[in-house]
């Protein structure tokens, strides 16, 4: 059984039921932002899972110069901000460099380390002493054992509240797999974890300038993790992904989130029993 990690009235690992992190790839607008936030809150209160919202304020790991990247930290935090109050949400973002943390610290429910940079020890460690809760992002070039050394140094920041998150592994060029294993050996660190299953079908770099995805394959990545006990999803949520400036070739829409989360509860109490 993993510990307990809790943010607002949200408890995480153990033996509580499956959370769910989604939301935009990125912050569009602020009232794009919003819309989503609701409409995935709603979703989520008619089927009764804990819901954590999920927006980046700056994409600064694009493929192309000319990706679309976000508004920045500073009207992103804005936006991220009154989310949090109107909505009365928790709010986990990721962060890509170390001048920015102190602007986020005081928003953030969940500070998130982006896969890429899972490895850069002075910057995980700055990370881990500003944030309430931490988000490992694995790297897709770990191997999941690997990941005990990432803990270690959030942990020697003097930083426990942590959660590790699978977003599959690099499968040769342009393509990712996920291992269902790893889940059952991240889970062994003792710390809760949860499944990207979103970004675990991007296909990295695929569109030459771009990242391509196959989001068809969402739903049924998402019922085998939580088979293999995850403590939580994480889903990236739009209402037209085939016209969102990234990552929309792996997002879902609402419509789709609404029928995954009926099936996901049905399993994980299965899991839990």
């Amino acid at each position: 059984m993993t510990k307990e990690i809790r943010v607002k009235n949200i408890k995480i690992g153990g033996k509580n039921p499956l959370v769910l992190i989604a939301g935009p790839c990125v912050i569009e607008n602020e009232k794009h932002a919003m819309d989503h936030a609701k409409a995935i809150k709603e979703i989520c209160e008619k089927e009764a899972v804990p819901f954590i919202f999920k927006a980046s304020y700056d994409k600064a790991n694009r493929s192309s110069i000319k990706s679309y990247r976000g508004p920045g930290i500073d009207e992103g935090m804005e936006i991220l901000a009154r989310i949090k109050k109107d909505l009365d949400l928790p709010i986990l973002s990721d962060v890509h460099c170390r001048t920015e943390i102190g602007k986020l610290k005081d928003v953030l429910d969940i500070i998130q380390i982006p896969a890429l940079l899972c490895r850069q020890t002075d910057f995980i460690i700055e990370v881990a002493k500003a944030a309430k809760i931490v988000n490992i992002k694995k790297g897709q070039f770990l191997a999941p054992w690997d990941i005990k050394n990432v803990i270690e140094k959030v942990e020697s920041a003097g930083n426990k509240n942590i959660i590790v998150t699978e977003r599959g592994t690099t499968f040769g060029y342009n393509n990712l797999v996920s291992d269902l294993r790893s889940l059952q050996i991240l889970r062994e660190s003792g710390y809760p974890v949860i499944y990207d299953a979103t970004h675990s079908v991007q296909l990295p770099g695929g569109e030459g300038d771009a990242s391509s995805g196959e989001r068809r394959f969402v739903p049924g990545l998402s019922r085998a993790a939580v088979a293999m006990g995850c403590d939580g999803l994480f889903l990236e949520v739009h209402r037209d992904p085939d016209k969102a400036p990234c990552d929309g070739p792996n997002m879902i829409t609402p419509k789709t989130l609404e029928k995954l989360l009926k099936d996901v509860k049905k399993i994980d109490r299965i899991t839990k029993c």
